[in-house]
């Protein structure tokens, strides 16, 4: 696998509370530059990083974040908002006290709430695995495959832990066909990130790797 290869999976981040407009510019900068599969920004500033790219790298922004326990109609017009001022991507975090007291209908329902506000475009759902159960998680594998979500994603990078090797083996045995995985939070370094793919993630939620890039000026096209 190459660093080219790699980082076309890489939803390039930069959800830090005192993020400036300065900042997103370059991490939108640097995504076209490795041509990331997309950026990852707070929703203020879609619309801004939106008109600035011009459709050459799709914008996520990210939805109850980063604990999850708005209500579902806040969740679904945040959503609607962002996509209406140009994101392509959504990565939601669920409500963590529902799965905690087993109201796995409610987190359902919600996934798609959020997903008809998406208006087609993809859904990622955040489980934040460090604050869940292994029979937790595994059950969340169940609930997103039986929803409209395009993606199940381990973490926010937020709370106390991101992606484990673990967790993504037990999604990519958990999981339902045609459902996706994103690895976030805590993501080291390009054998870092060959390990989460062989392991099952489709997507890579980091900004370490775009900026070892830079700094490394290696070979994209190089073996890792």
């Amino acid at each position: 696998m190459t660093y080219r290869e790699i980082l076309r999976r890489v939803d390039h981040t930069l959800l830090k509370q005192g993020a400036t407009w300065e900042q997103i510019r370059q991490i939108c900068d640097d995504a076209v530059q490795f041509q990331t599969a997309s950026i990852c920004i707070p929703p203020s500033y879609v619309k801004r990083a939106a008109e600035y790219l011009e459709g050459r790298i799709p914008v996520c922004t990210v939805i109850g974040f980063p604990n999850g326990y708005n209500t579902t109609a806040v969740k679904a017009a945040e959503t609607a908002e962002a996509v209406k001022e140009g994101a392509s991507e959504i990565d939601m975090v669920i409500n963590i006290g529902w799965v905690r007291d087993g109201r796995y209908d409610l987190v359902l329902d919600e996934i798609n709430a959020v997903k008809a506000a998406c208006g087609g475009r993809i859904l990622k759902v955040i489980i934040e695995t460090c604050l869940l159960t292994e029979e937790e998680k595994i059950r969340m594998c169940e609930v997103v495959t039986e929803s409209e979500a395009d993606f199940i994603k381990t973490s926010t990078g937020f709370s106390t832990a991101g992606a484990t090797f673990e967790d993504v083996a037990l999604m990519k045995a958990h999981m339902g066909e045609g459902k996706k995985i994103k690895a976030a939070g805590g993501i080291a370094d390009f054998h870092d990130a060959v390990k989460f793919v062989t392991l099952g993630a489709d997507r890579l939620g980091t900004s370490r790797l775009a900026e070892q890039a830079k700094r490394g000026g290696a070979d994209l096209d190089a073996e890792i």
